[in-house]
């Protein structure tokens, strides 16, 4: 099994239980459950997940020597004895954590601090941690200061150095603080300088939308499929070898590169890149008896994606696996707690777990694959 090291953001999540639906109004005392403390942000939710689901895994993350830092660490080591082992302690750093505010009815509000993470450089990404990986992955650069400061310099210099030793490169992103200096960054100039050195990007359509086409942020889990098609045609022309869109509820859509960039990939490159090139396909997510929460549900669907991968599945297989993960994520309240084994997810797709309905009537050239559910698109080579 191919190795993955999974870099970036990690923080404690708080996530108070919240049984009713209220509005938070100032100066008012609103009473909850107990809390879930969890481990929290891209190294977390991604890098866990993909050990759980048998991939083995490396974590690289930047924490405080406070009790928060003690509290991932412990969590982490709840997962693997050796799971902390890659991160990084900050003396008289402070912890990144996030209070998550899940009021039924209604999306999640995440209260943030980012800590440690805003001083993630590339000198943070241990050569020894990369030595023999296949597949390199960065999350949550808009909560990273230095990494989207300059341009996206750092950002840059981080992918460079997993390319120079040879590995495969994976980017996703977190919605920018729109009123703080996230919000403020020039991120069509961090994803001109990092997507030509990445090679799967997997992004939400509205964490997407705000940094390339504020006019429409808003609007991404509602895109049709034509402006799916035409904006995962423009971070191809980008340079990414494999490009996703998150949809939330509507799933995953996905396009792929020709076979010449997908070969061109490094160690993770798939070893059918004929199967993979010119692919257009569209995943409804599965249906599940009660939602509970998404928190942590792109980074698992994430996670999915690429235990499929690096098993060598073809396209169909990894986007499946992926909605099936993140379908198991949405069952509980934290990120990892509804996540299976590989062995006990796959069963359940072997079983027939059906998809929830999604038409695609306003797009011309789709077609449904029966069994599956899966669209495939005018311009899938596939075509299923």
């Amino acid at each position: 099994m191919k190795r993955c090291v999974v870099a970036g953001h990690i923080c404690l999540d708080l996530i108070p239980e919240i049984d009713h639906a209220f509005d938070l109004v100032p100066g008012r005392l609103y009473e909850v459950g107990p809390a879930v403390m969890a481990t929290g942000g891209a190294v977390s939710n991604t890098g866990v997940a993909l050990h759980l689901l048998g991939v083995p895994t490396t974590l690289m993350g930047k924490i405080g020597d406070d009790a928060f830092g003690a509290a991932v660490r412990t969590v982490l080591r709840g997962y693997g004895a050796e799971l902390d082992r890659g991160l990084v302690v900050a003396p008289g750093g402070i912890t990144s954590y996030t209070v998550v505010v899940n009021i039924p009815g209604r999306d999640r509000t995440f209260l943030h601090c980012p800590g440690a993470n805003h001083t993630f450089g590339a000198e943070d990404v241990a050569p020894a941690g990369l030595a023999g990986a296949a597949l390199f992955h960065f999350g949550y650069p808009p909560i990273m200061a230095r990494t989207y400061a300059d341009g996206g310099r750092e950002l840059e210099a981080i992918f460079r150095k997993a390319k120079d030793a040879g590995l495969s490169t994976s980017l996703d992103l977190v919605m920018p603080d729109p009123s703080g200096p996230s919000g403020r960054a020039d991120w069509p100039a961090v994803l001109a300088r990092t997507l030509p050195l990445t090679d799967v990007f997997l992004p939400s359509a509205d964490e997407l939308l705000f940094m390339l086409d504020r006019d429409h942020f808003g609007a991404g889990d509602r895109l049709a499929a034509p402006a799916l098609s035409a904006l995962t045609e423009r971070l191809l022309g980008m340079g990414v070898a494999i490009a996703g869109l998150k949809l939330g509820s509507r799933g995953l859509f996905l396009r792929t590169g020709s076979a010449a960039r997908l070969a061109a990939m490094g160690a993770a490159a798939p070893a059918d890149c004929a199967a993979w090139a010119g692919r257009e396909l569209w995943f409804p997510v599965f249906t599940i008896p009660k939602f509970v929460g998404a928190t942590g549900a792109g980074d698992t669907t994430i996670a999915g994606f690429f235990a499929a991968f690096l098993r060598g599945q073809d396209p169909v297989g990894c986007g499946r696996f992926a909605n099936a993960v993140g379908s198991c994520n949405v069952q509980t309240a934290d990120a990892l707690s509804g996540i299976k084994s590989w062995e006990e997810t796959q069963a359940l797709l072997d079983r027939g777990w059906a998809t929830d309905p999604l038409t695609l009537s306003e797009a011309p050239g789709w077609r449904q694959d029966a069994a599956t559910g899966v669209w495939f698109g005018p311009r899938d080579a596939g075509r299923g």
